[in-house]
């Protein structure tokens, strides 16, 4: 179930896995905010890869619903707080990064061994 974290004024939804495939079936955009090299690796189908690195905070309007997630966790909190520094009311992201979305078998875009 999503759970609800203020940071001040604003709120950070973490989102189980089950409950981002459901939004992902839905249309919503998920952004994974790690590098090209991570990505190649191993992603989500129909995730949009945006890196933290060149990340463009003014590309995403803050009223849009998009689902950010990261390998675990560490570097969607961070988005999260830069996000609500800039004004945004809620920040949405997959509890537990792609780690936890793997775990839950759900399925992972992989090279061709």
């Amino acid at each position: 179930m999503a759970e609800i974290e203020r940071m001040g004024a604003a709120s950070f939804e973490r989102l189980t896995p089950q409950e981002v495939a459901e939004r992902l079936a839905q249309g919503v955009r998920v952004v994974d905010v790690r590098e090209p090299g991570e990505y190649e690796a191993a992603h989500i189908e129909g995730a949009e890869l945006v890196p933290l690195s060149t990340f463009d905070p003014d590309a995403f309007p803050p009223d849009s619903e998009v689902v950010f997630h990261c390998r675990s966790g560490g570097r969607t909190r961070r988005l999260a707080e830069a996000l609500t520094a800039r004004g945004w009311t809620q920040v949405t992201h997959l509890e537990g990064g792609i780690l936890a979305w793997d775990e839950a078998g759900l399925p992972v875009v992989r090279p061709a061994d």
